[in-house]
């Protein structure tokens, strides 16, 4: 079976159908492209959340009026606050509908990053987020989690079942396809164990910078080994961007050291307002992401290790 793209009204409107045992796709329209490509990758049919916002922002939430007992419930979770709201109404809804086991599918995870409270009084928003997904599913998939001091993605999300796939090999590969040779730049610490694995898988090598935050916007890069960045072109190579302010200190360190071209590559792709252009101040000639998060600097797809990760977790033969 091929997987089936059916519209929002089109789900909803299937009242009184049977459904066999056969496990679901069900897809929120921002993440409805990529859903489609993990479904065709397992030959699942693919169904439509609707999702209607009212003018006081409000969301009515529409599911298929029957469910199988498994489904993946594919959200991006960027713009996060209106999207948890509405993956909450979604899950619950599948719960009543007859769904008895969710995996979320949510490429891009959000409030990952607050692990601890740095002050008095400040709200530990992995915890409380990763406690309420965990409440609404009952396995997760996620691509890249931005976790700090968390050494596991169960500490974060306590569900029964987690996993977390990596684009680093896929963007390294890119890299190397475009760049042949090109040097791949962990800009902080945090992320040299990513860039390392990405740089074994496309057979390139890598190096480390250290930084420190200034605020939300304001960094200082300083390379561990500046020598390595002459006369070559460097790759920038992290799991998100948001306002690029890393990538853009690395960026000028990078040229400062002699680099002959500096480009970038990023998981999540959420370059928050003038993000891109600062990143091309500083001289980033190229950048690439993953399509976790749609834009433009899309260049690799994770559907394939996502669907391989739904493909165990929902037990499919031949997973």
């Amino acid at each position: 079976m091929t997987a089936k793209h059916l519209s929002a009204d089109q789900s909803a409107q299937r009242i009184g159908q049977s459904f066999g045992p056969q496990p679901w796709i069900l897809a929120f329209p921002e993440a409805r492209a990529l859903a489609g490509r993990i479904a065709s990758r397992l030959s699942l049919p693919l169904e439509a959340v609707s999702v209607h916002r009212f003018p006081d922002g409000e969301r009515r939430v529409r599911l298929p009026a029957a469910l199988p007992p498994e489904i993946a419930l594919v959200q991006r979770l960027d713009d996060p606050d209106a999207r948890l709201v509405a993956l909450m109404l979604a899950a619950e809804t599948a719960r009543e509908l007859g769904a008895h086991r969710i995996v979320l599918v949510a490429p891009y995870l959000c409030y990952m990053r607050q692990d601890r409270a740095f002050q008095p009084g400040e709200a530990v928003s992995q915890r409380i987020v990763g406690r309420f997904l965990a409440r609404l599913c009952d396995a997760l998939v996620t691509v890249d989690p931005h976790l700090h001091r968390t050494r596991r993605l169960q500490e974060a999300v306590p569900v029964p079942e987690a996993v977390a796939v990596s684009a680093a090999p896929l963007l390294a590969r890119h890299v190397a396809a475009a760049r042949p040779g090109a040097l791949l730049l962990a800009p902080d610490a945090e992320a040299a164990a990513w860039v390392r694995a990405g740089a074994e898988a496309a057979g390139l090598e890598w190096a480390t910078a250290h930084k420190e935050r200034r605020g939300d916007r304001e960094v200082e890069v300083v390379l561990d080994d500046p020598a390595r960045c002459r006369g070559r072109c460097v790759c920038l190579l992290d799991d998100v961007a948001s306002t690029g302010a890393t990538l853009a200190a690395a960026a000028r360190a990078a040229r400062a050291a002699g680099a002959t071209e500096v480009c970038a590559a990023v998981t999540h792709a959420l370059f928050v307002g003038d993000a891109v252009g600062r990143l091309r101040a500083a001289g980033v000639s190229e950048l690439w992401s993953a399509d976790t998060v749609p834009h433009p600097t899309n260049a690799v797809s994770v559907a394939a290790p996502l669907a391989a990760a739904v493909a165990g977790l929902l037990r499919l033969e031949g997973a």
